[in-house]
């Protein structure tokens, strides 16, 4: 895999691990957390959550600028890690009142904002060696899949860790409790003889007589197991600094010698303030036009950043800065839309999906059990695949029949129904991610070869019209079931709760728009960006992505106020919209990856 690619690309690979390994806890339980540990409704936990992952990339664009101005690239990345350790062990700290737990969850976004944007920038800046630079996209899909190996064991080891302090106490996960143990708590719940039946089908300890008791037990316990998870986040994170350390010489090292073309970027007071004029403007613009003031200062700080941009490049640079401008206002849609994974598709994996499957579909939600799997999958293509050694597809042909035996142990031996927890579709993403890399890559190695292949701006509109595809999935999955504005707070009835393959049919989908999107955007920014707004180009690919996460609160917003299937019509139209823009100006974008 890392064939013909410098020995750096490694080093990359593995200290992102550990970000992505905390990235996707977040993900998977954060707005879980939230609502279990404080009882804050879906707007709420949604602005919580918007709002770490708009700071998580704003602050790369801080990140960049710093990079950019120093030249301490690695430097700037090794404090990024230590301060993101920080934040983790933080959040695994039990018993915070919830303005400790946003601080310690903005800690986490400055040490993101210091290492993400610059990891990336030090990986463009490997392939601007003419030796490698036709690699660059290959490169960055590489990198990609990579860091997904550590986001896809953080659902499963969250998970884990949570129900193993609930069985410790007593207890056994039921997502839909904590809701309904604080409206015990408040008075607010009615059917009291129900929730009775609830409580004693998860205690170990027989059944429940005092519900007050039991509510504040349970909610007590269920968020501890979070804080626990968030101490494994934190571990990840300490693997990952170590490899930094022992190996970040193998990375570029921009701060010892920079280009004699670079030209500074001049400090002007009337730039700054035209930056800072232009913020204000649009920010209370949209402020007295929708009233939302998180979502005015997100877009006052992409307008500044725009009009610095655009000020700041000389007449040379000015095409490709607009041209990258451009792709950023398709990105924000994209992650407007993308992120919902670990907001309202998360709500609805733990409220509209089954609790229970069959063996077979189990095999997906165990940890062991899809490891089997994906070997015995793993083993199969080993053995069909002709450019392999004959040994090698002999210990294909080994992990196939052993690992498919195992499967099927797994499979025929287990209960004929199985809990499944809703954290656990975040590992679906990632998954989908290290499986379809491969496949990806070599259909556009199988187009190059042919002439065919698409250009990088094509690929970023074709990604968007995949990911209309995923939203539809999920509108077709959400025509039947009784919406939360129609429940009122009320459990939602079994019958509205659907198969999890409309979920996971769901991640498919966008995961694959995510492998023609993310990472080729990345490398459009790392090919068309001048050479001294590396770092500041990448921070503001991240700035436009952390507006996209900033109106991630469309969806918690209007989760409880449209019908299911109108909610996910909205980024439906999002994408496909994005992609008409995209394909406006494609030759625009096509004449400078030329």
């Amino acid at each position: 895999m890392f064939k013909n690619h410098p020995k750096g690309l490694i080093v990359a690979f593995f200290a992102n691990m550990g970000e992505r390994f905390g990235f996707y806890t977040m993900m998977a339980i954060l707005v879980l957390f939230l609502q279990a540990k404080y009882g804050v409704n879906a707007e709420t936990a949604g602005s919580i959550y918007s709002s770490f992952y708009f700071a998580i990339y704003a602050l790369a664009l801080l990140g960049g600028i710093i990079a950019d101005a120093t030249k301490k690239y690695k430097t700037v990345i090794l404090s990024g890690i230590i301060i993101m350790f920080i934040g983790y062990l933080l959040m695994a700290i039990p018993g915070m009142p919830l303005s400790m737990t946003v601080i310690f969850l903005f800690t986490i976004a400055l040490g993101n904002g210091l290492f993400k944007g610059n990891l990336q920038a030090v990986v463009g800046q490997m392939y601007d060696n003419p030796k490698y630079e036709k690699l660059r996209d290959k490169a960055y899909l590489i990198f990609y899949m990579g860091i997904n190996v550590g986001a896809f064991f953080a659902p499963f080891a969250a998970t884990a860790v949570r129900d193993w302090w609930l069985k410790t106490n007593g207890f056994v996960h039921d997502g839909s409790l904590p809701a309904l143990c604080h409206q015990v708590i408040s008075g607010k719940l009615t059917h009291s003889t129900q929730f009775a039946e609830l409580a004693s089908s998860v205690s170990l300890n027989g059944p429940i007589t005092d519900i007050n008791k039991f509510a504040q037990d349970y909610i007590d316990v269920f968020s501890k197991g979070y804080n626990y998870a968030f101490a494994v986040a934190a571990g990840a994170m300490l693997v990952s600094l170590l490899v930094y350390i022992l190996f970040s010489k193998l990375l570029p090292n921009k701060e010892v010698t920079t280009s004699a073309k670079e030209v500074k970027v001049e400090k002007s007071f009337k730039k700054i303030g035209i930056s800072l004029g232009t913020i204000l403007v649009v920010g209370f613009a949209i402020f007295f036009a929708f009233g939302n003031a998180d979502i005015a200062f997100a877009f006052g700080l992409f307008a500044g950043f725009v009009a610095w941009m655009m000020q700041a490049s000389t007449k040379e640079e000015l095409p490709r800065v607009t041209a990258l401008l451009l792709v950023f206002v398709v990105v924000i849609f994209f992650w407007m839309s993308f992120h919902q994974n670990g907001l309202t598709q998360t709500m609805f994996a733990r409220d509209y999906t089954v609790k229970t499957v069959g063996p077979f579909t189990y095999l997906f939600f165990n940890l062991w059990y899809i490891l089997a799997f994906i070997g015995t999958v793993a083993g199969l293509v080993m053995v069909l695949s002709k450019k392999l050694k004959k040994q090698m597809r002999i210990l294909g042909g080994v992990l196939f029949a052993g690992l498919g035996f195992l499967t099927y142990i797994f499979y025929s031996h287990g209960d004929p129904q199985h809990s499944i927890a809703p954290e656990i579709f975040q590992s679906f993403n990632p998954l989908f991610i290290v499986s379809l890399t491969f496949l990806v890559m070599g259909l556009f190695t199988w187009l190059a070869n042919r002439g065919k292949e698409p250009s990088t701006p094509k690929k970023i509109g074709i990604g968007m019209i995949i990911a209309s595809f995923g939203f539809l999935i999920m509108l077709v999955a959400s025509l039947d079931v009784v919406s939360p504005v129609q429940l009122q707070g009320e459990a939602v009835p079994d019958t509205s709760r659907v198969s999890p393959y409309w979920l996971m049919s769901s991640y498919l989908v966008l995961t694959i728009a995510e492998l023609f999107l993310s990472p080729m955007g990345l490398s459009f920014v790392s090919k068309v960006s001048p050479i001294r707004f590396q770092g500041l180009m990448q921070g503001g690919w991240l700035l436009a992505t952390a507006v996209g996460n900033k109106l991630l609160g469309i969806g918690s917003y209007f989760w409880d106020r449209l019908e299911l299937w109108q909610l996910w019509a909205i980024f439906v139209i999002c994408c496909l919209a994005s992609a008409a823009f995209i394909f406006s100006i494609m030759k625009r974008l096509e004449r400078l990856t030329k």
